[in-house]
């Protein structure tokens, strides 16, 4: 469970992801296949060239942001995210590696705006969003 402080905090960030999501996740990518090339080929690398998946990303990350306290409306994206996940055999080994690079993509972009106190709630709120699609993909796997 996350404390209000770290609901607050991510709350406060929804203004810099609108303007600035499809930036983070567009570096956020780049990062991730530059630091974990070992991932790369669980992408659509015409998805990431077109910029469908950076955009597709970002309005995930907004929707988690703006609904923090209240994940559960997130379930049916979720689910739909989950399937591709899982057709696409990520485990929960990846999401560290996620999580990392995207840390890093909001602190490149956002400059001194991603401060220690930013980032370490959006690392809380990782690790809460990170758990939920863990399960639901667990859940899809069992039943494969």
């Amino acid at each position: 469970m996350l404390s209000q402080k770290t609901i607050d905090i991510v709350k406060s960030t929804v203004p810099a992801l609108k303007e600035h999501g499809v930036e983070i996740t567009t570096v956020f990518y780049k990062t991730m296949f530059k630091n974990n090339p070992e991932v790369k080929g669980m992408f659509n690398m015409d998805n990431q060239k077109s910029g469908s998946q950076p955009k597709a990303l970002a309005m995930t990350v907004l929707a988690a942001a703006q609904n923090i306290d209240n994940l559960e409306v997130l379930l049916p994206a979720v689910k739909k995210i989950a399937r591709v996940h899982v057709n696409t055999n990520v485990k929960p080994e990846h999401y560290p590696i996620v999580g990392e690079n995207l840390l890093l993509a909001i602190k490149e972009v956002l400059g001194d705006a991603a401060t220690d106190e930013v980032l370490s709630a959006w690392g809380e709120a990782y690790g809460v969003i990170s758990k939920v699609f863990i399960g639901v993909e667990q859940d899809m796997y069992n039943t494969k």
